[in-house]
């Protein structure tokens, strides 16, 4: 059976020289805002979903917090459980799997991490697990690109080097998808990749949400907490709670 995109790109060392100028400090600064701004219990068990290399993960336990990392890369949590503790663990998992019921406080899920598959099924199946973990009450983050602005902005064609290789990275509108095609060259060989983000609106998560049993409390448009707009905002970063 053909691997999805995200298969191969996540657990390719390309991935990671090509976003490893990633902006840590505003990754930081987002997230302490966002504790600020939940006033999360101490001691909250929280899962870190599509936690990558750990990061997040590693902010969250230092900040006195029970974390479950997970991610469908196998290299990345080969590398993140370096970092494990009696409080901080991580485990290759799909998101469309259910990983505990009825368990964590707090389900985060960062950085544009949804909308990679081809049915809206599947998408559903994303959400209704993050619903089962969570206890009754539990909060569910999720922050997205604001498809509203993106859709308008950023297409057509750039170049980035990173670690002296030449990436040529084409963004464009297919279907419903925002999608990047990168191709370069490394060592003799040509590469390409492709990474395909459905483009979500507002309006969309609400009934993604309210059919898993959720309910939206916060609607955020930036790295700074404030309101959502459409038309300006950066961001969609939704808070919601189990019902």
């Amino acid at each position: 059976m053909k691997s999805e995109w995200f298969e191969n790109w996540f657990d390719s060392k390309y991935y990671h020289i090509l976003y490893g100028n990633r902006d840590a400090a505003e990754a930081e600064r987002f997230m302490n805002n966002l504790l600020s701004f939940l006033q999360l219990p101490a001691g909250a068990r929280v899962h870190d979903l599509c936690c990558g290399k750990g990061r997040h993960s590693l902010f969250l336990n230092s900040k006195g917090f029970e974390v479950t990392g997970t991610d469908l890369s196998q290299e990345s949590i080969s590398y993140a459980r370096q970092f494990e503790n009696e409080s901080l663990s991580f485990f290759v998992s799909d998101m469309r799997q259910i990983i505990r019921i009825n368990y964590f406080d707090c389900v985060f899920n960062l950085f544009t991490s949804f909308g990679y598959f081809h049915s809206a099924k599947e998408d559903e199946e994303v959400v209704q697990a993050v619903h089962a973990s969570l206890k009754k009450g539990g909060l569910f983050v999720l922050d997205y690109l604001n498809s509203e602005k993106a859709c308008k902005m950023h297409m057509g064609e750039h170049k980035k080097e990173a670690d002296g290789i030449a990436f040529s990275i084409r963004k464009h509108l297919d279907q419903g998808y925002f999608v990047k095609d990168i191709t370069f060259s490394d060592e003799g060989r040509n590469y390409c990749f492709q990474e395909r983000v459905r483009a979500f609106s507002k309006a969309d998560f609400e009934t993604l949400f309210r059919k898993a049993g959720f309910q939206i409390r916060h609607c955020l448009g930036d790295y700074n907490m404030t309101e959502y707009d459409e038309h300006t905002s950066d961001r969609l970063i939704l808070i919601a709670t189990k019902s």
